[in-house]
């Protein structure tokens, strides 16, 4: 089931009423359960990876304080072994198979592959890198095994999180797993309120986008540069509205209930910089990649061509996550090149602003600018249907501008939402919570605000209650 539908509306209040009903010993079980069935809604099958995945790392868990320092390292080779063979199982060997198959021919020998006829499972990307973590943090001593197999199972499955993150980790969640949690109905107003808004960004402004940018990027031989600009500028806040909608939904669904997911977007649209971008988008991979990838590889530790290499490396394994194609590949490397070229130019960058006397604020909104612009060209790697598909699109990029293919009715639908959108966002950055001064108001105005923010949903929204883009991953 997904966020932007009536089942999962049935579905949460069914369950948050059943957990704060229940007895604290109860509710684990409880929510154990509701995850699996959420989960289970698209293909019932397939929470038996995450059984396996479970219980592999719940037996390595469990034996890790006891073991040698070889031991350790056994144990997360089987952990690691495990959750990486099934993730690369069902979602890249048959990416594996066909670029076997390329290069035999390339060398001029004909070869056919074995290829798997099974679907992606829905989030395997997110929960394999969730449960690696905890059992990465316990070879590391950075924190203590959870003994009680059906908390572990929560923590790897629970459901406001497990089909697109944020990707938790073990110190924050399971903690809060073991504690009492009382009825709070400024915290359920609060959760509330933030899945409101979440639904808002995802069926007014990403889904009504999203029929654009599949028009344009979907027949990319019948357009031309400008139809591809306000294409990728409209997919740049349809991405960012349906996945960051979809964060809102899950954090707002787990505060209801009691818990607090951490934060996965910080405004990255207002970033200064391409590091800035990462360290404000998708925040829970990218200190994921930070953490057990970026780091391990040695970071900035050893000299400035083997940070450049770090970052590139990060960056590509960080595409090639989001989806088993070349043009995934290309968007993570193009960021990487982006992340060492943007550290390795900032000093001169600085030095130039400063010898043009420019004032901070003009500096900052045209790095805003030109950061906003080179994500924008990684979108069309991101978005493309193949990697010529990007190539043609960056082609058209450097012919004249001509008339644009214009959907009247989209644009009309999302652009006030956009506004909307932006102008939060500007008082975001400036003023800090919307919620704080929201909660100033009064009440009746406070409601008018909610009940319009309601009726946009239901007289802008897309029906159908399409899948968010990140489920694909």
């Amino acid at each position: 089931m997904v966020f932007n539908s009536l089942d999962y509306v049935v579905f949460f209040l069914l369950v948050g009423t059943l957990h704060f009903a229940s007895p604290h010993r109860m509710r684990t079980g409880l929510l154990l359960v509701a995850s699996y069935v959420f989960y289970m809604w698209w293909n019932a099958a397939y929470a038996l990876l995450i059984l396996a995945s479970t219980a592999v790392d719940y037996l390595v868990g469990h034996r890790m304080p006891a073991a040698d320092r070889a031991g350790r390292r056994r144990l997360l080779l089987v952990s690691v072994a495990t959750n990486l063979g099934l993730l690369f199982t069902f979602k890249y060997w048959n990416f594996a198979a066909e670029s076997g198959e390329r290069l035999l021919a390339w060398l001029g020998t004909e070869g056919e592959l074995p290829h798997l006829d099974v679907l992606l499972p829905v989030g395997i990307s997110f929960y394999t890198f969730q449960t690696l973590s905890y059992t990465i943090d316990l070879y590391r001593s950075r924190l203590e095994p959870e003994r009680n197999p059906a908390r572990f199972a929560l923590y790897v499955a629970f459901f406001p999180q497990l089909v697109a993150g944020p990707i938790e980790r073990a110190v924050h969640l399971i903690p809060q797993l073991h504690r009492r949690h009382e009825v709070d109905w400024a915290r359920i107003g609060s959760g509330l309120q933030l899945a409101l808004w979440g639904l808002f960004k995802k069926v007014v402004i990403a889904d009504r986008l999203g029929l654009y940018v599949d028009a344009v990027y979907g027949n990319v031989e019948h357009h031309g540069a400008t139809t591809f600009l306000l294409a990728t500028y409209a997919f740049a806040f349809q991405i960012y509205c349906d996945f960051s909608g979809y964060s809102d939904i899950a954090i707002g669904s787990a505060r209801v209930l009691g818990f607090d997911l951490m934060k996965n977007f910080e405004r990255p649209y207002f970033a200064t910089s391409i590091t800035s971008f990462w360290r404000r988008w998708h925040i829970s991979l990218s200190t994921w990649l930070r953490d057990y990838l970026y780091i391990p590889l040695g970071g900035n530790r050893h000299g400035t061509l083997a940070t450049y290499r770090n970052l590139l490396l990060t960056m590509l394994l960080g595409g090639l996550w989001h989806g088993a194609s070349f043009a995934f590949v290309a968007w993570g490397a193009l960021h990487g090149v982006l992340l060492a070229l943007s550290r390795a130019t900032l000093g001169q960058r600085d030095r130039i602003y400063r010898a043009l006397g420019v004032p901070d604020r003009l500096r900052d909104g045209l790095r805003i600018l030109v950061t906003f612009h080179l994500v924008c060209a990684g979108w069309v790697f991101f978005r493309a249907e193949s990697i010529r598909d990007a190539l043609h699109i960056f082609a058209s990029f450097a012919g004249p501008l001509d008339r644009p293919f214009v959907d009247g009715s989209v644009f009309a639908h999302a652009l006030p939402a956009v506004v909307l959108l932006l102008a939060v966002q500007v008082f975001q950055e400036r003023q800090g919570s919307v919620r704080e001064h929201v909660e100033r108001l009064p009440v009746p105005l406070r409601w008018v605000g909610w009940y319009a923010l309601l009726a946009g949903i239901a007289l802008l929204g897309v029906d159908g209650g399409s899948q968010f883009i990140y489920f694909q991953f």
